[in-house]
């Protein structure tokens, strides 16, 4: 079934981003005569590979490279294009190619673009794209209402396989990442000592629990916090959409299952807090393959204001959920977790700069952990107007709403005049607090009308991006960094946090399609016509992460190491970071090691923005973590987005 466009939306319904305009009509250029329509294998028409919604927009981005890797390659669209019914081989839509920009260069891809909507489909199936004249073809993709929805599931089930001191049976993990419980040997996380005394028994902790951080084994406590935050998002944004059937050990408790990976980590926070209200910082832990092998300590660092800040927003908004839920048993943690939330806010008051940096030399502490958690003074202002929110919301107390009132305008968008997917950790919350119904009104509107006003304007990279459609490929970012797939998903959310709180002048269907387009970039409409997901072959599609930097699904392994040149691979559903033109290798190479090769690997390194990605899992010293390492912070910026658009 085709469904009706109204003539008036012929320019601005269909396309990437919804009634917006973002891929200008234009006539198709004729290909110059001396050169083949078609060199080499592409892919020439992207796609996402698992598919669309029925009511949303969908347009396939058809590539020419030419500069890059691939910039050999080319393609010239012919002058009609066929959607075609798999099951029965004939076309079902037809439409022409719509070139970008008159036939321009895309600086971020290297790549000549054409456009193909066909937004006005909407009957469910499974379909392909075919080019009639050169019969170049798309990867399949299903169109249907759910199409996301074992995506999703297998995305929350990554933070099973991360779960430190959590053995991975076969019935969940499956055969082949099954595994016993890591880190709970002598002096590991069970009686943890401080890093700076390993050998007094007095310091020890019981640090069970918590989730390996990234490709790293480490717990760092702001930033699980943060994940916990993310996570109760997540679920407040469609409460009915979270059942109880991911196939981990709790499915079937009654409680939705990602509120039981969310109670994972906040039985982890709860062990972290001191009895005078404070979090432990971070936790260093030892490292093999499978994770159950890793025999060495664990060492943890000293309660800092920041780690002490983000725990009491997770313990916060942890209780504001579970005291909602229909179990005495989670009134009860709900009571513990407000308890919690408010010793700790009332330590910070008391010690607001106690700070401490994990594994730096200077401070003594090399070593402890990989990344650097501790935060600046704007970092510790940022986290305590968090802090407020969420215990507001929990308490209603006004002196929490009065931190909020007074501190809200150093946030960096009412400070730096930008709204920014870089900065989500700052405006998510304000967002929370002006959708309270006791929130002051004067901040709450100062809140909504700036959010709308920044994302709005040209020189933004919300809808100002669109409207100049500086992004053939519809999921426009000024600057791809080591993560950017993470600030993809924060962009995506940033548009569907419009639909969700009702903020500024576009529709709610016109905000979701322009999220869905970052959505879609991360499934496979990109230079690359990768699935930036681990392993997602039999969930739909046909070329996803291969391998990644992770110590478990480590290179070379036998095991884990790829999914195509190894016995199982790498579990599926975890997203990587992603193109980042700033990767480099160690800066010592070619000299320091046999392991560097003669030339810096290419891709990553020497491509356009967009293009600057490869499938590797070299550690040291090629550095593959800053390009496909995953992360719970990448995790759940995926999660939040792609649950938006299942049912």
């Amino acid at each position: 079934m085709i469904r009706s466009v109204p003539a008036t939306l012929a320019l601005l319904a269909l396309c990437a981003f919804g009634n917006t305009g973002v891929f200008a009509q234009a006539s198709l250029a004729a290909p110059a005569p001396e050169e083949p329509p078609v060199v080499g294998k592409g892919p020439f028409i992207v796609i996402d590979q698992f598919g669309y919604l029925p009511a949303g927009a969908k347009v396939a981005v058809l590539r020419s490279p030419v500069h890059g890797f691939d910039r050999e390659e080319r393609y010239t669209p012919g002058a009609t294009l066929q959607v075609i019914a798999t099951a029965t081989g004939k076309p079902v839509f037809t439409g022409t190619p719509v070139a970008w920009k008159q036939g321009q260069v895309d600086a971020s891809s290297g790549d000549r673009v054409w456009t193909f909507d066909f937004s006005a489909l909407d009957a469910p199936g499974r379909y392909e794209i075919l080019d009639v004249e050169r019969q170049v073809r798309s990867t399949p993709f299903e169109i249907g209402e759910n199409v996301y929805r074992t995506v999703l599931m297998q995305a929350v089930r990554s933070f099973y396989y991360q779960r430190a001191g959590q053995a991975k049976l076969a019935q969940f993990a499956g055969a082949g990442w099954a595994d016993g419980p890591s880190h709970l040997g002598p002096l590991q996380d069970a009686n943890a000592r401080r890093y700076d005394a390993p050998n007094d028994a007095s310091t020890e902790r019981d640090l069970r629990g918590g989730w390996f951080d990234a490709g790293d084994y480490n717990k760092y406590t702001s930033w699980t916090a943060s994940y916990i935050v993310e996570m109760l998002q997540a679920y407040l944004q469609n409460k009915f959409l979270w059942t109880d059937d991911f196939n981990i050990p709790e499915s079937g408790n009654g409680l939705p299952d990602l509120l039981d990976e969310v109670k994972w980590g906040l039985d982890y926070l709860v062990r972290l807090q001191e009895p005078n209200g404070s979090a432990l910082s971070v936790v260093g832990l030892s490292h093999a393959s499978p994770p159950s092998a890793a025999k060495g300590p664990s060492l943890y660092g000293p309660a800092s204001t920041s780690a002490t800040l983000a725990a009491a927003r997770a313990y916060a908004f942890g209780a504001k959920v579970f005291g909602a839920q229909d179990s005495p048993a989670f009134r009860t943690y709900a009571a513990e977790l407000a308890q919690r939330a408010r010793r700790a806010w009332v330590w910070a008051a008391a010690h607001p700069h106690v700070i401490f940096r994990n594994n730096d030399a200077a401070e003594g502490t090399g070593g402890l952990a990989a990344g650097q958690q501790e935060v600046d003074d704007a970092g510790r202002a940022e986290l305590r107007l968090g802090a407020a929110v969420y215990l507001f919301d929990l308490t209603t107390d006004p002196a929490y709403r009065a931190v909020v009132d007074a501190g809200y305008t150093s946030a960096p968008m009412f400070k730096s005049g930008w709204l920014s997917p870089f900065t989500v950790s700052s405006t998510g919350p304000l967002l929370h607090y002006a959708s309270l119904a006791n929130a002051t009104p004067a901040t709450a509107s100062a809140i909504r009308s700036r959010y709308a006003e920044l994302w709005n304007r040209d020189d933004n990279g919300g809808w100002g991006a669109i409207r100049a459609q500086r992004d053939p490929y519809g999921a426009y970012l000024a600057n791809y960094t080591w993560g950017s797939n993470a600030i993809k998903s924060n962009a995506g959310n940033m548009f569907a946090d419009e639909a969700r709180y009702g903020l500024g002048t576009h529709s709610a269907e016109q905000a979701l399609d322009a999220a869905a387009a970052y959505l879609h970039y991360l499934h496979g409409v990109n230079p690359l016509g990768k699935v930036y997901l681990s392993n997602m072959g039999r969930y739909g599609a046909t070329n996803s992460v291969d391998r990644f930097y992770h110590s478990w699904f480590a290179a070379g392994s036998a095991q884990w190491g790829s999914v195509k040149a190894s016995r199982w691979g790498p579990p599926p559903g975890f997203l990587v970071g992603g193109a980042n033109p700033s990767y480099a290798w160690d800066s010592r190479c070619p000299g320091v090691s046999t392991q560097c090769g003669a030339a810096l690997p290419s891709p990553p390194a020497g491509q356009p923005p967009q293009k600057s990605y490869a499938d590797f899992n070299q550690a040291w010293p090629l550095n593959s973590w800053e390009v496909t390492e995953n992360s719970g912070g990448y995790q759940v910026a995926y999660i939040r987005l792609l649950s938006r658009f299942v049912k």
